[in-house]
């Protein structure tokens, strides 16, 4: 069978248990259908790049399956009939990545590097601008004659 992820993002004024539920509900629609999900994750509460229907944030959730595809036009199906999902997203994919995804993975500082030395100013040394020697811009010449 082929191998889906989808992303679905639902209403920020429903609760967190409210929002699990929604991932129970579209698992049961798959599973009934003949497919079944490998692995789910709610990711909470994130806020939205623009608005979507009047609302800001949304209940982010994730869902990695291994289902026929009638059984994931079902689910979308009744993904958007269903009044608190906002929006959804399906990609077929060849393999699974092992492990959390992305969004659920903590950065360790070893990965981040030092912010202060990337960007100078925050807490680190004081650099000194570079100079040009005697105020003038090195691209302009004498060649180039008076001002006017």
């Amino acid at each position: 069978m082929p191998l889906y992820e989808h992303v679905f993002i639902a209403r920020q004024d429903l609760s967190n248990t409210q929002a699990e539920g929604l991932v129970e509900h579209f698992t049961a629609v798959l599973s009934d259908n003949g497919g079944k999900v490998v692995e789910s994750e709610y990711w909470g509460v994130k806020t939205m790049a623009y608005k979507i229907n009047k609302n800001r944030k949304g209940h982010y959730a994730f869902l990695k399956s291994d289902a026929p595809s009638a059984a994931v036009q079902e689910m979308e199906r009744l993904m958007r009939l269903h009044d608190d999902v906002m929006r959804i997203l399906t990609i077929k994919v060849d393999a699974h990545g092992e492990g959390p995804s992305v969004q659920m993975q903590k950065r360790d500082e070893r990965e981040r590097g030092d912010r202060d030395g990337d960007r100078g100013g925050f807490g680190g040394e004081r650099r000194e601008r570079p100079s040009f020697g005697g105020g003038d811009r090195p691209d302009r010449g004498a060649d180039r004659g008076p001002r006017r």
